[in-house]
């Protein structure tokens, strides 16, 4: 039985995408006395969800179908959290009408992607349905000629393939399937930042990667033709970088661009040989930022960027916490890092790994290192056993129906929590996402758990000065609960290795 009380509900004909409900269930989560809340399209996945978190579905809804499940500690605040779902659900068909209005009045909703492009003569359709559905909307754009970004995840690497093959085919491109970032005719999609335009171009088969290279750019100064996010899988070896060899080409047909930057989690050797051959056919220089170990990190990367554009290299900036700054780590002396952007969290690893040795992960750097596939508790024991791990919590199974914890940081909560109450615990590694489509909030929901304990808590801030959630109060909220702040992630992850080497001397 569970404790407090449970709002159960089920509208019909009530269609809204993934990205967009689980803002609502993040805005929803934040009412007072509300415990949990799911607003999501009532799929296998969401349903599963819903149950394993002891909700009672009467009914059997379809997966057009909107599921409200809200747990509260009283009936009124339960309440309160349908009101704040209804009015949210309500201002997302409100901004939804507004863009589908032509002439005097709305339109009838377009019932397929095709109908849509027909409709709004667009060159660019945005898919965010769940994985199983990508395939079929980002097909039918496609047929009707225009390039398609792809948000969703959990797609077939097979559906990507043939996708990319058809656009080649057509003239077109697809960024994705899994692009979280993209910016282009400077407007952001998916997860943005904001960044002043400039005459780089970045190609980023890495969401985050991507932001955290941008930020970088912005805070030196330099800006962006456009970012072009192709798909953390497009340097496979099943996809064979498709849509990163057409995107450096558009790039260097771009007279506005002087620098084109390639981003991407570890690649594949060959097509990395690849990317590597056709950037020096090209008649715009390309800098390649494929980390990895024994590749350079993104600072390296942005400052050898920076000095090309402007001709001196650019430091970044650190924030401390008032006081004497740690000398060394905790008394166990071992690494945490939880990260919502897995190629950050690749980076602090390569970086980590060099000077500490092994590193267990989620998204490990060698076969040997991976935790496999316990979740939950049992990855909690698990953990309790590595000397030194990093997750990404942004990965899939993190992820499956739930918020991504860029949208609900909340999600972190427990992970943090264990990790600074454990013995073993030297140094705590965070990253933190600023930018459109992240929470308004996150240093505010992250800094009472880090406020008040003696373990180095160290975060890598991804964010530039006109971020919507106000970079400066996200700093100081976190300073000012003893957190050490860094604009490059590298930074801090070297500052975590030499805190840790300290301890150990």
């Amino acid at each position: 039985m569970t404790d407090g009380f449970d709002h159960v509900e089920i509208r019909t004909g009530a269609y809204y995408d993934s990205v967009s409900l689980m803002q609502v269930s993040a805005q929803v989560t934040g009412v007072p006395g509300v415990r949990v809340a799911l607003v999501a399209m009532a799929t296998e996945l969401n349903l599963a969800m819903a149950a394993d978190a002891g909700f009672t579905i009467g009914t059997t809804p379809g997966p057009a179908d909107l599921l409200i499940a809200i747990r509260a500690a009283d009936q009124p605040s339960a309440q309160d959290a349908v009101t704040a779902t209804t009015a949210a659900l309500e201002a997302l068909t409100a901004r939804r009408h507004q863009a589908g209005t032509m002439g005097p009045g709305p339109l009838a909703p377009a019932h397929t992607t095709g109908a849509a492009v027909q409709r709004q003569a667009a060159d660019l359709a945005l898919v965010s349905v769940p994985g199983r559905y990508a395939f079929a909307e980002a097909m039918d754009a496609l047929e009707h000629g225009v390039s398609v970004m792809v948000f969703s995840d959990n797609v077939p690497a097979a559906a990507e393939v043939r996708l990319k093959a058809e656009a080649a085919s057509r003239g077109l491109l697809v960024l994705g399937p899994d692009a979280g970032t993209a910016v282009i005719g400077g407007v952001g999609l998916g997860f943005a930042n904001v960044v002043q335009p400039g005459p780089v171009g970045i190609v980023a088969a890495s969401g985050t990667g991507a932001q955290h290279l941008m930020c970088l750019l912005d805070e030196a100064g330099v800006g962006i033709t456009g970012c072009l996010g192709v798909g953390g899988r497009d340097l496979s070896a099943a996809v064979g970088a498709a849509t990163t060899l057409e995107a450096m080409t558009a790039f260097d047909a771009d007279p506005a661009t002087q620098l084109i930057v390639v981003v991407s989690k570890p690649a594949d050797p060959v097509v990395a040989a690849t990317v590597r051959a056709a950037a020096a056919t090209l008649a715009t220089p390309v800098l390649l930022a494929l980390l990895g170990e024994g590749h350079d990190d993104l600072s390296a990367v942005a400052e050898r960027a920076v000095e090309m554009i402007r001709g001196s290299r650019p430091s970044w900036p650190v924030w401390t916490p008032p006081g004497p700054p740690h000398a060394s780590a905790g008394a166990g002396g071992g690494l945490r890092g939880l990260f919502v952007g897995g190629t950050l969290a690749d980076e602090a690893m390569v970086i980590a790994a060099a000077g500490l040795g092994r590193i267990d992960s989620n998204i490990p750097l060698r076969p040997g290192w991976a935790l496999g596939q316990a979740s939950g508790s049992e990855m909690l024991t698990a953990l309790r056993r590595c000397a030194h791990w990093v997750l990404d919590l942004g990965e899939d199974r993190f992820t499956q129906g739930r918020p991504h914890p860029m949208i609900d940081p909340g999600a972190r909560l427990p992970w943090l929590t264990d990790a600074l109450e454990d013995p073993g615990t030297g140094v705590v590694l965070l990253d933190l996402v600023l930018g459109h489509g992240s929470h308004p909030d996150p240093a505010g929901v992250l800094a009472p758990t880090v406020a008040g304990t003696s373990v180095p808590v160290l975060v890598s801030l991804v964010g530039t000065a006109a971020d919507p959630q106000d970079r400066a109060r996200q700093i100081t909220t976190l300073t000012s609960a003893g957190a050490e702040v860094f604009l490059s992630n590298a930074a801090a992850a070297r500052r975590a290795v030499a805190l840790i080497e300290g301890s150990r001397s």
